[in-house]
């Protein structure tokens, strides 16, 4: 039988609707806080906060009294075995902070008395909670030294100390991590995957992106080590094959041309998957030989060369190269080394809808600056731990913001080129 005060919603604006409602009839406890409220005596924030924790005391009061049988009763007997046994303080904690409260006490009768849990108030013991929502604040921009500052002031609020934040936005990030490293990947199609690295003061670490049939991002794993270390890239390349991805279906693979990411990509996922080398990181890198006067002229030639097929584009960066090489032989030894490998989407013969998001690594150095902007207010690393644990949770909330890749409707083609047989049996089918 529904009880008679289910009068309102678990969730959703009608909840606070139909509670606001039902607080407008029955609410001649209200009235004199409306008189405080326009004589100017309590402001609205005040009210909130009083209100809300009186509300806390009543719920725990209730729900000792729910299993208690009833009312705390005087002198009179009662037939539940569960009796009031007075009141002692206690904590409940909140979304983002602990709140200090006189909880109700309950006992079993007899000579072998124990103590009964309060219901409610074994339900606000959930630190896990406060401790995602001190790391949400946090990944928005609030630092440790700050979090008091931000917290609405409520009476005797607890445990907001900057040790006390630090330890529960371990917590809750150490679980964040556990959960992106234990992530399965076995129903995904993948297309392509881009590997990055990026550096944390002292730290660097790599991050693996991939990108479905359908044109959606998703984090494959993360390690700390930078991307000239084989051994590093090959552990992550080998833990997201353990978790479901297929290292026999042939994939595009966007690295930034490091010789060790290639070799660890043939060790895991064999020689015959194609390779694109980051037109972005190679711009840069011949640039930085040259001086200011001869760059835009340099950058110029080599962007109208990739758009060029790749025998007849390959044929004049090697002009190029032979006519930098008198002068400046870095910039040219640059250009030439992993030359064909900058040249794998013409060889594939892709749509030119896909060439802007295939030629780069820029599909993960976005989600790296989403990283960026939420640890920003971090100035001291501790340990490889601390950034990984940062660069997880960072990872996770960017994540959601995820929109398909630039030209993901000619996905197809790509499909196509890379396993012809499993697409034609899925047109048969």
């Amino acid at each position: 039988m529904k009880k008679s005060y289910h009068t309102i919603r678990k969730q959703g604006k009608v909840n606070e609707q139909q509670l606001a409602s039902f607080l407008v009839k029955n609410g001649q406890g209200l009235l004199p806080m409306v008189d405080l409220i326009e004589q100017c005596q309590l402001a609205c924030d005040e009210l909130i906060d009083v209100t809300g924790r009186a509300t806390i005391q009543a719920v725990l009061q209730l729900s000792a009294m729910e299993a208690a049988g009833g009312p705390p009763q005087q002198g009179k007997r009662r037939s539940s075995e569960v009796v009031f046994y007075g009141r002692q303080p206690g904590q409940v904690f909140l979304q983002d902070r602990k709140l200090e409260v006189d909880r109700p006490r309950l006992r079993t009768k007899g000579p072998r008395s124990r103590e009964v849990e309060v219901p409610a108030y074994a339900a606000m013991q959930n630190q896990e909670q406060m401790g995602a929502r001190m790391l949400e604040i946090l990944m928005r921009g609030v630092s440790t030294r700050n979090y008091k500052e931000v917290i609405p002031a409520m009476a005797e609020t607890a445990g907001v100390s900057r040790s006390a934040v630090s330890r529960r936005v371990a917590e809750a990030s150490e679980a964040e991590v556990e959960a992106l490293l234990a992530r399965r990947f076995d129903d995904l199609k993948l297309l392509v995957i881009y590997i990055d690295g990026l550096v944390f003061g002292d730290y660097t670490m790599i991050g693996a992106v991939g990108v479905d049939s359908e044109g959606n991002k998703h984090v494959l794993g993360i390690r700390e080590g930078a991307t000239e270390n084989s051994t590093v890239i090959t552990e992550l390349l080998e833990d997201i094959v353990s978790r479901g991805v297929d290292p026999k279906r042939k994939m595009l693979f966007v690295i930034d041309g490091s010789k060790a990411l290639r070799a660890a990509i043939n060790a895991v996922f064999g020689s015959h998957q194609p390779v694109q080398r980051c037109r972005a990181h190679k711009l840069r890198n011949v640039l930085d030989y040259l001086p200011k006067d001869q760059r835009a002229q340099v950058k110029s030639l080599l962007r109208a060369a990739w758009k060029l097929g790749p025998e007849k584009g390959m044929a004049q960066i090697k002009k190029l190269a032979a006519w930098l090489d008198n002068s400046y032989p870095s910039a040219a030894a640059s250009l030439l080394e992993g030359l064909e490998e900058c040249f794998t989407i013409n060889r594939l013969d892709l749509p030119p809808s896909l060439h802007r998001c295939l030629a780069t690594t820029n599909i993960i150095e976005s989600p790296h600056a989403g990283v960026r902007i939420q640890t920003r207010r971090v100035t001291h690393w501790q340990n490889g731990k601390m950034v990984l644990r940062w660069m997880a949770s960072a990872f996770i909330r960017t994540e959601k913001r995820f929109n398909k890749i630039m030209g993901h409707r000619d996905l197809w083609a790509l499909e196509a080129i890379l396993n012809p047989s499993a697409t034609a049996s899925q047109k048969a089918a």
